[in-house]
């Protein structure tokens, strides 16, 4: 039983909400992280969820890394445990689902790098985010490669060696995310975007966030995964429904 992670699929139909629940600050310790993981797993098997919500709560996504761990850590531990950890913080990049970052109060270090891995980040717009682990004398686990690939190395590289916050309207102008709205609005702007996949054709949408995965071999791996889509039965339906009725008329199974 996960202590601090939920996964609530009661607030719409067919969108999971992912919550980190770690008062006062969500801060991500291994425990946090593996039960993110667990959950991210145990949705991604789920055919009745379209889409997935990733939040803390009204004040804060989280706040980062747990520095008490991190200064007991030895080096054999560190060692022992750095896989699994990183693979945590990876986690939302597996999900096959679309998935969206709701973002409150702070996303910082480890909770940003967590954030990376979604398909689409909001924020408020009193947000700071940041990845200060170079001020603990370390540095970001699973974040340092998704963060060049979102908003280029050389902004990477000084948002990572100078370990500072950035606001909301700095954030947006990096493309470090994809929407600012007032506070208040953060979930529920999340919700409406979770909602567009409901029903969607969630084969083809896990085929495509594979692709995107794949990173440089991105082109071998749409071949393979366009070819696999064939014989769908959401194949089936979609192109023939593109072509009698247009687009957006179909009606998807997962099948």
């Amino acid at each position: 039983m996960a202590e601090f992670v939920t996964v609530d699929r009661g607030v719409a139909e067919g969108i999971a909400v992912l919550r980190i629940g770690r008062p006062p600050m969500n801060l991500i310790d291994l425990q946090v992280a593996l039960e993110v993981a667990s959950a991210a797993a145990d949705i991604g098997g789920d055919p009745s969820i379209s889409a997935v919500v990733v939040y803390g709560d009204e004040r804060v996504f989280s706040a980062g890394d747990e520095q008490a761990e991190l200064a007991a850590l030895t080096p054999e531990h560190a060692a022992a445990i750095v896989p699994d950890f990183q693979a945590a913080l990876n986690c939302l990049a597996k999900i096959p689902q679309p998935t969206v970052a709701a973002i409150t109060g702070y996303a910082l270090g480890a909770g940003l790098e967590l954030a990376l891995g979604a398909d689409h980040r909001i924020i408020g717009d009193n947000v700071k985010l940041g990845l200060p682990q170079i001020k603990a004398g370390l540095i970001p686990l699973a974040g340092i490669r998704r963060l060049s690939l979102l908003i280029g190395p050389a902004k990477a590289k000084d948002l990572v060696y100078s370990g500072r916050f950035v606001d909301a309207k700095e954030a947006a102008a990096l493309g470090l995310v994809d929407a600012v709205v007032a506070p208040d609005d953060v979930f529920a702007s999340a919700m409406r975007w979770a909602e567009r996949f409901v029903d969607g054709p969630s084969l083809a949408l896990a085929a495509a966030k594979r692709v995107f995965e794949a990173g440089t071999h991105g082109h071998d791996r749409a071949r393979s995964e366009w070819a696999e889509l064939f014989g769908s039965e959401d194949q089936l339906v979609g192109t023939r429904s593109y072509l009698v009725d247009g687009p957006g008329v179909a009606r998807f199974t997962g099948r």
